[in-house]
């Protein structure tokens, strides 16, 4: 504490440097064994789990890269980058920014806190920037750790794009950090109902299990049927919406979106949680929080934030219905097929033929005239063809297709045998299942159908 000399020969004390508050802040939640615990599952268990899956011979190949996960070290972490989203990362938000402010409740240590700090802001300030810390800390170690753990169990390898086109191992690199970069946002929007939540709900375990909930929540929104409008207007768009970076070109808009709603729900809610701590009465020692304040100066700003995002989203872009139209399934799907027919002609030492030689084209529907071709659902039906130079007989192949709501497709190969049929070839990193007969799409949902 730090004092001022005012006329009269008073002394006034000032407030504590926000650096110093920090840095106090800080050493508390490291110092708390279970932080320290937190942090070192975070740098050590991903590389384990990226080994020992990679030596597997069963990969998690319902999980987006996962049945890469034998040919390039660089699918690894994009795996464990689609658990964290779901999972990991709000847990973690819940377990720091869920319980910075309640833990003092629980100890009653807000007086003292108040006499040495002498500025609730100062106090809200150093306690936001803290847990931050911790939280980019933790989301380091995940992706750091799941890299390495790649590089170790299978190399620096080329990584398959979600439409099919081959990744080089510098490309691959850049764009798995940018992923992780990117649901930073989402994280962040979490991170701030957290501190919201322990702000308004004091020493209740609510307020600690709020970004859970939350995240829980929104993984449920993103599995329902919803207009895509609603969907990118959603915070937890932006923990999927890294898919578009693995696309040639990158499906940028539906990331971007998903960043900028991830962002403002950050703003919002540390904002609320900000002007509520300030303006607490903290000599009530018994304080417990308040849920008509939680509904009134929590929820219903938050409501109409996701309100506001909705609209915006719906009038700024061309989004419309689910997104996923027949014509957008049938380029992704050709698309990726050409690719991955090129990936498969090189392994079998066939003479290479370009994506434009190839002319390819898919036709899908939903197995009868009679449902529509269009929105998400495992009965999609697809007859790829296309034509080889100098051979007179067009080609086809048959795929099942599961659409899931966010745009992500599984094609699973119907035939003939010898094209999508399940069957080893050997490439550089040992053998692998022919790359025609199982494999991940995506479709962007915000582009424009030629219907």
């Amino acid at each position: 504490m730090t004092a001022t000399l005012v006329p009269g020969n008073d002394v006034r004390p000032s407030p504590v440097p926000l650096s110093r508050g920090y840095r106090f802040e800080l050493v508390k939640l490291v110092s708390q064994w279970r932080m320290r615990l937190l942090v070192l599952a975070c740098w050590i268990t991903p590389a384990l789990f990226v080994i020992a899956v990679s030596r597997q011979s069963t990969l998690p190949v319902d999980t987006l890269f996962g049945r890469w996960m034998h040919a390039t070290g660089w699918a690894g972490p994009l795996v464990v980058l689609g658990f964290a989203g779901t999972w990991a990362l709000p847990l973690l938000t819940s377990l720091v920014a869920g319980d910075v402010f309640a833990a003092e409740d629980r100890l009653g240590t807000w007086r003292h806190l108040l006499v040495a700090v002498r500025s609730p802001r100062r106090i809200f300030a150093a306690k936001a920037l803290a847990a931050l810390t911790v939280i980019l800390l933790l989301v380091a170690g995940l992706a750091c750790s799941s890299a390495a753990g790649g590089a170790v169990a299978v190399g620096n390898q080329p990584l398959v794009g979600l439409d099919g086109h081959l990744l080089t191992p510098a490309d691959a690199a850049g764009r798995v950090a940018l992923a992780w970069i990117c649901v930073l946002a989402p994280t962040l929007a979490l991170a701030a109902i957290g501190l919201l939540g322990s702000v308004t709900l004091g020493r209740s375990p609510m307020g600690l299990l709020l970004p859970a909930l939350f995240a829980l929540a929104m993984q449920l929104a993103q599995m329902l049927p919803l207009p895509v409008a609603v969907r990118l207007a959603l915070p937890g768009y932006a923990f999927i919406a890294w898919n578009g970076l693995f696309t040639s070109p990158a499906e940028l808009q539906p990331l971007l979106i998903g960043i900028a709603v991830s962002l403002a729900w950050a703003v919002v809610a540390t904002t609320l949680a900000c002007l509520l701590f300030v303006r607490r009465d903290f000599t009530n020692a018994a304080y417990d929080g308040s849920g008509c304040r939680a509904v009134t100066a929590g929820v219903l700003p938050l409501a109409g934030l996701a309100a506001a995002t909705v609209l915006v989203v719906a009038t700024t872009t061309s989004a419309t219905g689910s997104g996923i139209q027949q014509d957008k399934v049938q380029r992704s799907l050709a698309t990726e097929f050409a690719h991955l027919y090129r990936l498969q002609t090189g392994q079998l030492h066939r003479p290479d033929v370009t994506e434009a030689r190839l002319r390819t084209a898919a036709t899908c529907d939903k197995g009868s005239v009679r449902v529509a071709a269009e929105g998400p659902g495992n009965d999609w039906r697809c007859v790829v063809s296309w034509h080889l130079p100098g051979v007179e007989a067009t080609g086809s192949a048959v795929y099942q297709l599961d659409v899931t709501a966010d745009g992500r497709f599984v094609a699973d190969g119907d035939g003939p045998k010898e094209v999508n049929g399940y069957f080893l070839v050997r490439t550089p990193t040992g053998d692998a299942p022919n790359p025609l007969w199982q494999f991940d799409g995506s479709v962007d949902l915000l582009s424009t159908s030629k219907g």
